[in-house]
């Protein structure tokens, strides 16, 4: 039996999928009740005990709000520790154990806390999904520019990353494993005109530098895995995916079409 945190989330859905798809006996954790869910809370630890029962591997994608992931990975370390489970596998992001950002930090928390565990393990880093850049594009669709980070982003589709989940979960315990990244290291500002293009969007981008040791941080490109990346899809698929998408949704009627996918 396998336990996927953060099952209903973008990554997490995906993966549960494949997983089913693939044979596994599956057990999504989600703090809300639903088909093939168990309920439990990882930031207080309650109903994590019955959530494991009969698990020998978890998959942990639970992202915690406000940065901590490192509580949330505490309690679920806590639990493990009362039942035999034979492998943990933890999504981690490219570039945590060099980052500034907090939210960075406490992930690579997290991966210290896993490796010091004693639990067999396999920590898996990615770069940024493709919806993640997207939702910067889509929160200013109706700007009349684009304003975009003065620095470089490889984006990858999160597809392939719950594809390569699911290889590990079938490798068993493998330590650190190479990073996963996006197939193309471009400039958000790049990111931003290939999105414009995809939805036929006619406006500038400007790009700004982040100031502080974040934008340094991300200036010197500690978030971008080696080249060539793992996946093959570049951001302009998603990017014209996306757009088509909208387009059916608004001549369907069913909505505008703004949302990110």
């Amino acid at each position: 039996m396998i336990l996927v945190t953060g099952a209903t989330g973008s990554l997490g859905s995906l993966t549960v999928d494949l997983l089913v798809q693939s044979g596994h006996n599956v057990r999504g954790l989600s703090r809300h009740p639903g088909p093939g869910r168990v309920v439990a809370d990882l930031s207080t630890g309650v109903g994590l005990a019955d959530a494991l029962a009969g698990v020998t591997t978890v998959v942990h994608l639970a992202t915690g709000a406000n940065a901590h992931d490192s509580q949330q990975t505490r309690q679920l370390l806590r639990a493990i520790a009362e039942h035999p489970i034979e492998h943990v596998i933890f999504m981690s992001i490219v570039g945590v154990d060099l980052h500034s950002f907090s939210y960075y930090r406490d992930k690579y928390l997290s991966e210290q806390l896993i490796a010091a565990s004693g639990i067999p393990y396999t920590i898996l880093r990615a770069t940024q999904f493709h919806s993640f850049v997207a939702r910067l594009f889509v929160a200013q669709r109706r700007l009349p520019v684009t304003i975009v980070p003065s620095f470089r982003m490889q984006p990858v589709s999160v597809d392939e990353v719950a594809e390569r989940l699911v290889e590990l979960v079938d490798a068993g315990p493998s330590g650190r494993v190479a990073d996963f990244g996006g197939p193309e290291q471009l400039s958000f500002r790049e990111l931003a005109q290939q999105w414009n293009a995809a939805h036929s969007l006619r406006k500038p981008v400007w790009s700004l530098p982040v100031p502080g040791t974040v934008g340094r941080s991300f200036a010197r490109g500690v978030h971008l895995a080696s080249l060539l990346g793992s996946g093959h899809v570049p951001f302009s698929d998603y990017a014209e995916a996306h757009a088509r998408s909208a387009a059916s949704l608004r001549s369907s009627g069913s909505g505008s079409g703004s949302g990110s996918s």
